[in-house]
């Protein structure tokens, strides 16, 4: 699972990737402190922006590989 952001006016970013078989994995710039991604189960990832300012206002996509 791939969580991306688009700032307005912008391109998309990648924010991190995760998998039911490894830990969160952060780009650049992102990181589990602002960023928290959790799952309830194999199917129900669920991402939180903490302490969400102004500069957080973009689009946020989440995308699924089957590879």
């Amino acid at each position: 699972l791939f969580w991306y952001q688009q700032p307005p006016r912008n391109g998309l970013k990648l924010v991190a990737s995760t998998s039911t078989w490894m830990q969160n994995s952060y780009e650049k710039g992102y990181s589990e402190a602002k960023f928290d991604i959790s799952r309830d189960n194999n199917y129900h990832f669920v991402m939180t922006i903490k302490n969400v300012t102004f500069n957080d206002a973009a689009t946020y996509f989440c995308a699924a590989s089957d590879h």
